[in-house]
């Protein structure tokens, strides 16, 4: 089936993915909750809907600044990801909203696969490290391409100690959003 999912629009890959919901949350529900930690929940979460969906994998558990990270290694690492982590991004939202059904008080678990997220993130830093070296000199302010929640706190956070510029986010539920990067 994971030979199969390469082919199959985005949209009707997560329509697969939230049908698998329901089941894997009633096979959650027969395990011994109690004696799981939110992090074992998670990953049996990942690993029962990847086996659905036919990859075959390997989770590690990673501990990060950030909190717990599962890392899914993969001969198929591309077809988990998408265009630009859109489908790693589905599958840590379900991931942890099936989660918080068990567990409402866990941390957020992050979901990456082959460490793409490590080097968006990284890449991220020094983009945004040379952009508010740019504000910084030329005085204008910079506005970034669209970036998720994730994404724009990562950026945010970056700044947050930088003396010369400050960051800001438009108001709105829009689900990607461009930062301002602008002279203080």
């Amino acid at each position: 089936m994971a030979s199969l999912i390469r082919s199959i629009d985005p949209d009707d890959l997560r329509l697969v993915v939230l049908r698998l919901h329901a089941g894997i949350d009633r096979r959650l529900d027969r395990d011994m909750i109690g004696r799981m930690t939110a992090v074992d929940a998670a990953h049996k979460i990942l690993d029962t809907m990847l086996g659905h969906l036919g990859f075959t994998t390997t989770i590690e558990v990673q501990q990060t600044a950030d909190g717990p990270c599962l890392q899914i290694h993969t001969g198929e690492s591309t077809a988990l990801i998408g265009s630009d982590g859109d489908r790693l991004d589905d599958l840590q939202y379900l991931v942890n909203r099936i989660l918080r059904r068990h567990f409402p008080k866990a941390e957020r678990i992050k979901v990456d696969c082959e460490h793409f997220r490590s080097i968006q993130e990284d890449q991220l830093h020094a983009e945004v490290t040379s952009i508010a070296e740019r504000v910084k000199i030329t005085g204008q302010p910079y506005q970034m391409r669209p970036l998720n929640a994730y994404y724009r706190r990562l950026v945010h956070n970056v700044l947050v100690a930088n003396p010369d510029v400050v960051s800001h986010s438009p108001e709105g539920d829009d689900r990607l959003k461009r930062i301002t990067i602008a002279p203080k």
